[in-house]
């Protein structure tokens, strides 16, 4: 099949390569625009999926804008049968969702209807779920609100951080849009409308997300670290004052009663605070301001911390 492709991270190559092996004629693909790296902020960084589809020899479009004009012309000129997108990272306006016969399609990276957005992956471990998984969906108007084509579920892990599971789920949407599309293909394709009332929000992860609040339980507070793992990080100031980074913990079944980020205990197993559920959160892994990642037990030897 004639397919025009749409991603920018590490989560959408799986997808691009899914099609290509399967055989489809990608005749293009876009992605976001080269970003600025580095300290001087002087150098360029292509996407991971520009860098895929150039080894691939796969024609690469990075347009500023969608809505002008220019990005249409182009699709045009391509003609695809079916667009794919994967983590594309802008909204398709209409005119070009309406283009291709046989529709677009997107790879999500949740059970939709649950976790609508651009930080599904993150916002299910926030939450504390025990399953995610992969939507592909027909794209509409409206943001993730499309009818479902397939889905599959798969457990999170206990300790599995976003990173891990951002991997894990990005190799599961390229088997499920290879599916997905030969059954397009076929003909097969059965389309199922999702219910918007069960709808739930993903937004973007920023900053202000960071701050632990020890008055929640110790699972929550491993929650939000395993959640904003890799970006923004957790992080605290219950332990010097100064805000640490939180890189690595585990739930301790330790019950006290001392004051919600209480430091009760700091030694070679690492830093144990206390939590609003009695219970004890232990740090494994931190990262004090200007400094390298390091064990917290290799923290205390230069860092002295109060404890109870």
């Amino acid at each position: 099949m004639k397919i025009v492709f749409m991603g920018t991270p590490a989560f959408a190559v799986p997808s691009l390569e899914a099609l290509v092996r399967a055989g489809h004629q990608v005749v293009g693909v876009f992605s976001q625009p080269d970003r600025p790296v580095g300290r001087h902020q002087n150098k360029l960084q292509p996407t991971p999926v520009k860098e895929r589809a150039q080894a691939r020899g796969i024609p690469v479009f990075q347009p500023e804008k969608l809505r002008d004009g220019t990005a249409l012309a182009v699709l045009k000129e391509l003609d695809p049968e079916l667009i794919v997108v994967a983590a594309y990272g802008r909204f398709l306006p209409d005119e070009i969702l309406n283009l291709p016969p046989r529709g677009c399609i997107n790879v999500h990276s949740s059970l939709l209807p649950k976790y609508r957005g651009a930080a599904p992956i993150n916002w299910a471990i926030l939450n504390g779920e025990a399953e995610t998984g992969v939507t592909i969906q027909r794209m509409a108007h409206d943001m993730d609100a499309g009818d479902i084509l397939l889905q599959r579920s798969t457990p999170i892990g206990e300790t599995e951080d976003a990173e891990q599971l951002y991997s894990r789920l990005a190799d599961m949407g390229g088997e499920l849009v290879a599916e997905a599309v030969a059954q397009i293909q076929a003909g097969t394709a059965a389309y199922t409308p999702q219910d918007h009332t069960r709808a739930t929000l993903a937004p973007m992860l920023s900053k202000d997300l960071s701050p632990v609040d020890w008055t929640k339980s110790a699972q929550a507070v491993f929650n939000q670290i395993r959640g904003l793992y890799p970006w923004p990080g957790a992080s605290t100031t219950a332990l010097t004052g100064e805000p640490i980074k939180l890189w690595g913990a585990q739930v301790v079944e330790k019950h006290t009663d001392a004051t919600p980020g209480t430091v009760i205990a700091a030694g070679k197993q690492g830093i144990d605070v206390a939590c609003g559920d009695f219970m004890t959160l232990r740090i494994l892994e931190l990262q004090a301001p200007g400094k390298k990642r390091m064990s917290a037990a290799d923290y205390l030897r230069g860092h002295p911390i109060q404890v109870l």
